[in-house]
């Protein structure tokens, strides 16, 4: 007989170190030669971004030991950290980013005692100077070079910034010189990917926007013509606008360019047949109510492929992804077999082989390869490895809600479940509901450990992709508009509430979690409702006006005039919605996580709220993470997150536990 206890009570084998260990996952897949690599995290090893090579004969290694780290913060998110190619004189050479002082680094893994040698010079100016993005042109120079996007800091403040495509020497010239960089680009664009360069080597072209746009507002593709010194001449816009999101661009084998626009409302994708046209006509390739692009959050990031042999690699969907090989000819789209609900923005293909990172709601994130001539699909690194009985892994459901204005509003529901325990009869259990942050983000329909924590301990999780989340079309994102601390609101208090009325989750027990802007989200809902019974804060944005003038990073600086709307026209707005100025309507026990390092949602924000709370008898618990920024790396720092989060529900819901360190909640 199964063993029945209150929800929440349940003892679990997935502890919260145990989740904390498979915090993250593979990206940037990438082929040297013939071989796969790709970045992966190691939580344990203070939160690096490892390079991980697969060889030709099936081992994997990792190319760079502790402390090498991968990771770029061009826009403070980074985007493509690393580029590998095959010498003619044979073995691998590579080039990354380092995270601690990144600069761009060169290394020969598979020449006896060779290191990493610098590239490029530091700065002590602002930020320095940052790369992203890189991308290995061999034929250039004598010793070669590296075309990429520089990032440089003209000042102290966070948006005295300019950013360039820029070629770096191979030689090492640069190490110490910045006038040995040659910038490629003119600057006339506040933000700008990396170029992607023709098959024949006369056209470089690239994505580029402007404040307050952000990329998935609208976006330009630039062209310019390569001289034969490797300069860039005649930069024009080619396609694009400010009410056109395009997300990558890529040359197919023939010359044509290629590109995933939302012009329909859809990010689908296009073909340019001849970029020497004027006024270029952009055909649209396979025309569905879908998703074939997604936010640019990083640069480089990459939803399709092409292959040498005309057709597409894409990733596509709505709410969850596939991996298809598309026919631009016929339209034709065939996807990969297999279990994989989500693939991340990042392919590589050489031959016949294309390889992406997948993970579905059994399995987190590994390296598939689909041989596109057999349609074979196998797991070829970091494969999931199952570290307790996967029948302790919650079983979600994808439900649509209705929200006000019986608006759809789209989530995925995972009820407790632990094979071992059940509950009384009489008792319904207590659910949590997680913002995402973004907000221009969405939930991915993945095993995730951090979930199953709470799910097999009898603590229900509703993952909200409220209005304007992404995957579901420009329509559902521009909800949002001017709406932010609304709409968002409204819409993760409308499935709490009707889990209430179904008779899924007890009303009195129902909490609210998010980070960044999901922290935002969890915030506003407990300033402005009475819904929830208490509140799990990360890293989040507290006062919008602050937010919006100098306490947040370049890249994001403007993103209120979108999502609130212009400052100057209307600073009610942000004094109104901001859960600092509504410190006196909280009622709800709260948990406030913040990192001290975190440049996006600085934790001056947090000191300031809680300066507000002083003395007004809520319940409240605040702990600061040396070393950490925005977002968690360190298992050390998971785990403690976690093991809190769930002393506040325990002590919230009346939750009989004694396995966790109790969190010490002050008035």
């Amino acid at each position: 007989m199964v063993p029945s206890g209150p929800y929440g009570s349940w003892p679990s084998p997935i502890g919260a170190a145990l989740a904390a260990t498979h915090d993250g996952h593979p990206e940037y897949v990438g082929m040297v030669g013939d071989e796969v690599w790709w970045t992966e995290p190691r939580p344990s090893e203070a939160g690096r971004r490892a390079l991980v090579r697969r060889r030709v004969d099936g081992g994997e290694e990792s190319v760079l030991p502790a402390p090498w780290n991968l990771r770029s913060r061009v826009i403070e998110y980074g985007g493509q950290p690393w580029a590998g190619t095959v010498r003619d004189e044979g073995g691998a050479l590579v080039v990354f980013v380092h995270f601690p002082d990144q600069r761009l680094y060169a290394y020969e893994p598979d020449v006896p005692g060779a290191a990493p040698r610098p590239l490029t010079p530091v700065s002590e100016t602002g930020g320095g100077l940052r790369w992203a993005d890189p991308q290995l042109r061999p034929e250039a120079g004598k010793a070669g070079e590296v075309w990429c996007v520089l990032e440089e800091f003209t000042g102290e403040a966070p948006t005295d910034v300019r950013r360039v495509i820029a070629a770096v020497p191979l030689d090492g010239s640069a190490a110490d010189d910045r006038a040995a960089v040659r910038e490629l680009s003119d600057g006339a664009h506040r933000f700008v990917t990396g170029p992607r360069v023709s098959p024949d080597g006369l056209h470089a072209a690239w994505i580029a926007w402007d404040h307050p746009r952000m990329p998935w507002d609208g976006t330009e593709v630039i062209l310019a013509d390569v001289a034969e010194d490797g300069t860039f001449e005649g930069a024009r816009r080619l396609l694009g606008g400010p009410d056109e999101s395009i997300a990558q661009i890529d040359w197919a084998a023939d010359g044509q360019l290629l590109c995933t626009s939302d012009r329909t409302g859809w990010w689908n994708l296009y073909r340019v047949p001849d970029v020497a046209d004027p006024h270029p006509e952009a055909v649209r390739l396979c025309g569905r109510p879908e998703e074939f692009g997604g936010p640019l959050w990083k640069i480089g990031l990459r939803w399709f492929h092409p292959l040498d042999n005309g057709l597409i690699a894409v990733i596509h969907g709505s709410g969850t992804t596939a991996l298809g090989i598309l026919d631009p000819e016929s339209g034709e789209l065939v996807d990969a077999a297999g279990p994989w609900t989500e693939w991340a923005p990042t392919l590589a293909a050489n031959g016949s082989r294309v390889v992406g990172v997948a993970a579905s709601p059994r399995s987190a994130y590994e390296v598939v390869e689909l041989d596109t001539g057999t349609g074979h699909t196998r797991v070829i690194g970091s494969a999931h490895d199952d570290p307790v009985d996967p029948a302790y892994y919650p079983e979600p459901q994808l439900r649509t809600f209705t929200g006000p204005d019986s608006r759809e509003i789209h989530a995925h529901i995972y009820p407790p479940h632990n094979p071992g325990h059940i509950a009384p009869d009489d008792e319904l259990p207590p659910y949590v509901v997680w913002a995402h942050g973004g907000p221009t983000g969405r939930a991915a329909l993945v095993l995730d450990l951090e979930i199953a924590y709470f799910t097999s301990r009898g603590i229900g999780v509703a993952e909200v992709n409220y209005g304007g989340s992404a995957g579901y079309g420009r329509a559902y994102r521009n909800r949002l508009r001017e709406q932010w601390g609304v709409v968002d609101v409204e819409d993760c208090a409308a499935v709490a509430l009707a889990l209430a009325e179904e008779g899924t989750a007890d009303p009195r027990r129902i909490g609210v979690r998010g980070g960044s802007a999901g922290g935002w989200t969890a915030a506003a809902s407990i300033a402005t409702t009475d819904v929830y019974a208490c509140a799990t804060i990360l890293y989040p944005i507290l006062d919008l006006t602050g937010w919006a003038t100098d306490e947040t990073h370049d890249f994001e600086s403007q993103y209120t005039e979108s999502l609130v709307g212009p400052h100057d026209a209307c600073p009610g707005r942000y004094r109104d919605r901001s859960p600092i100025q509504h410190a006196e309507r909280i009622t709800a026990p709260f948990l406030l996580l913040q990192g001290l390092d975190d440049v996006i949602c600085p934790p001056v924000q947090c000191e300031r709220f809680l300066e507000r709370m002083t003395g007004r008898g809520i319940p409240h618990a605040y702990i600061a993470f040396e070393g950490e920024g925005h977002g968690f790396r360190r298992a050390e720092t998971v785990a403690r997150a976690l093991e809190a989060e769930l002393s506040l529900y325990a002590q919230t819901f009346g939750i009989d536990r004694n396995d966790v360190p109790l969190l010490e909640l002050r008035k």
